[in-house]
């Protein structure tokens, strides 16, 4: 059944839609009306300076942070909250977790079990959260680290791994989940530079096989070749936004082009 919005149009036609997001944090205010639409295959990429709200808008997205006020839809489901005779109330536990497992979240640190092996960090929420059968988690596990390119790293423990290896670790394990939608907070700021390379392959590759993705990153190359749309946020708004080109060679907005020229020079 098409999932409907209140306007009555299908809601489904986005994987992601936000509306007036806010979020705050005691009196500083995070997020400040922020509206995202991210189509179903389309890889957005969010860029600009720390503290301006990437990360949080993440966040709000699988209600990892309560937003104050605003809603937001993951394919055409509202997230983290249902409407109770016109008020937002908030979701039970099963329900968000339920809303939860259909989005990776992948993060700058690899939050790895330490004590299990890569094979079993992959296969724990399958098992435990989906109810597969440990063969048949196993099995995709199996796929995923050939996909990632870990094949022969399945019974080492993350500590023996470099923190590439591990990142891409926590890839597969997200992608275990099947998930609709995945998201990238900074993949690839914890690791040593030349291992940047080999986490943005796998996320290359994700977008190349239609996964939809947002992505938080520095990586400014990876933003103009993958990106089908960028989004530039400073001081808790989105400030500009358009196709790589556009953001990159023209940027309409001096913000924008000041924080370009920035990471141009560093």
């Amino acid at each position: 059944m098409t999932a409907v919005a209140e306007n009555g149009q299908a809601a489904t036609q986005h994987m992601v839609r936000a509306e007036q997001i806010v979020k705050r944090f005691g009196s500083l205010t995070i997020l400040n009306g922020i509206d995202l639409s991210v189509k179903h295959g389309q890889v957005v990429v969010i860029i600009g300076p720390s503290g301006s709200g990437k990360t949080t808008l993440l966040r709000c997205i699988n209600h990892l942070e309560k937003i104050d006020s605003g809603r937001i839809y993951v394919n055409g489901e509202l997230v983290g909250y249902r409407l109770v005779k016109g008020r937002m109330v908030e979701s039970s536990e099963a329900d968000i977790a339920r809303m939860r497992a259909k989005i990776g979240f992948v993060f700058q640190r690899f939050n790895l079990f330490p004590h299990l092996t890569v094979l079993e960090n992959i296969i724990e929420a399958p098992v435990h959260v989906l109810g597969q059968s440990k063969t048949e988690a196993k099995e995709y596990a199996t796929t995923l680290l050939g996909k990632v390119g870990l094949a022969e790293k399945a019974h080492v423990y993350p500590h023996k791994l470099s923190g590439g290896q591990q990142q891409r670790v926590a890839i597969a394990r997200a992608l275990a989940m099947k998930p609709k939608l995945m998201l990238f907070d900074e993949a690839t700021s914890a690791l040593d530079p030349e291992l940047v390379g080999e986490v943005l392959k796998v996320m290359r590759q994700l977008a190349e096989e239609g996964m939809t993705m947002i992505v938080v990153t520095h990586e400014m190359g990876f933003a103009r070749e993958v990106a089908d749309h960028v989004i530039f946020m400073d001081k808790a708004i989105i400030v500009e936004q358009g196709p790589p080109e556009q953001i990159f060679s023209q940027a309409q907005n001096e913000r924008t082009r000041d924080f370009l020229g920035m990471i141009h020079e560093e």
